[in-house]
């Protein structure tokens, strides 16, 4: 097994641990100790996961993808948090159906291509096969951006744009979706966005035109990363994360409270730890035994190479805010266990690339 994967995401974790623990010292370490208890449990889902053929679980992954889509439909008459519905409150704890859809839709859309494509990859490229792909990714992305989640929602189109990416797509089709894409954004700027998700990308452009309103959140973020400058400021000592300027901490923007009080070298470390864990994603999929196997581990990357750039890229400016959590480091007991989820099958995966490993 690549045990590389598994110890990157655990000191990922630490970190995220260390950072919640500092964050939530003014409301008695409530958010930390969910966070911890959601580790726990993950710990048990890891090791079953890990054991069991992935083979399996892309066989009853239609059946999963099946709940997950009434689920992501029940969510729409719960109680509005934040002004999104998307979670089911369970009391102590939440679950947000979308996070854990994730890791089900990327097997279930990988599970359909190996069964399109028995007669080789290059299947992939007839229109009918192509199109019922897309229209598998395209229902959970749809309703995840009607919560509206659109963070979520565009994770799932980078992960299946992995995924074709590893069927060997042909290149005139990436051309013709990256022409549309073009032609497409205006429209959606214009007639489809709604009021907020406009003030996001206005203020990522400039965000000092309404410092006290929209563009407050991100101009907090990135003083408290720059005051961090080498070493940090020090647990419990980080100005803009104590006195409660930076908001929310726990999740969208714990990336900045670890730059303040930890500094830019654990800052960097955890850019590191991620290149280090998505490039041995890439490289379980190039080595999988099978189609199935590289579809699944490309889609896996994607998914976290999308939720680290984007995390990261908007707590210091360089891309909207969209709500997206930073995989294993932000508050979010759902993201976590559906990371943590991940990397079992990533485990999995390359755990059967020689039949030395499990007797099968």
């Amino acid at each position: 097994m690549e045990w590389g994967i598994l110890i990157c995401s655990v000191l990922l974790l630490a970190i995220g641990m260390v950072a919640l623990f500092s964050a939530t010292k003014n409301s008695d370490y409530e958010e930390f100790i969910k966070q911890g208890i959601w580790a726990l449990i993950s710990v048990p889902v890891v090791l079953i996961l890990m054991l069991v053929d992935y083979e399996i679980l892309a066989k009853i992954s239609p059946i999963l993808y099946g709940i997950f889509l009434i689920l992501l439909v029940a969510v729409f008459f719960t109680e509005p948090i934040n002004g999104a519905t998307s979670w089911f409150d369970l009391g102590m704890l939440s679950f947000q159906p979308a996070e854990l859809a994730k890791v089900f839709v990327i097997m279930f859309i990988s599970y359909l291509m190996v069964i399109l494509c028995k007669k080789g990859r290059q299947e992939i490229n007839k229109i009918w096969k192509l199109g019922l792909v897309l229209l598998a990714a395209a229902v959970p992305t749809l309703l995840i951006a009607k919560q509206p989640d659109y963070g979520t929602a565009i994770a799932f189109f980078v992960a299946t744009c992995f995924m074709l990416f590893a069927s060997g797509i042909k290149a005139k089709y990436i051309i013709i979706a990256m022409l549309l894409v073009v032609m497409i954004l205006p429209v959606l700027y214009f007639f489809v966005l709604p009021a907020h998700a406009k003030t996001r990308i206005e203020v990522f452009l400039n965000p000092e035109q309404d410092p006290r309103g929209a563009g407050y959140n991100i101009i907090q973020s990135k003083l408290a990363i720059g005051a961090g400058e080498l070493l940090g400021m020090g647990i419990f000592k980080g100005n803009q994360t104590q006195l409660g300027f930076l908001y929310p901490k726990t999740t969208d923007f714990i990336f900045a409270v670890i730059g303040e009080e930890l500094g830019f070298l654990v800052s960097s470390a955890i850019i590191v730890l991620y290149v280090i864990l998505i490039t041995k994603a890439i490289y379980v999929a190039k080595t999988a035994k099978d189609d199935l196997g590289s579809y699944i581990a490309m889609g896996i990357a994607g998914m976290l190479f999308f939720h680290m750039a984007e995390n990261i890229g908007m707590t210091i400016g360089l891309l909207p805010i969209t709500g997206i959590p930073l995989p294993f480091v932000s508050y979010g007991g759902s993201s976590l266990l559906t990371n943590f989820i991940a990397i079992a099958i990533l485990l999995n995966i390359s755990g059967r690339r020689q039949k030395a490993i499990f007797v099968e």
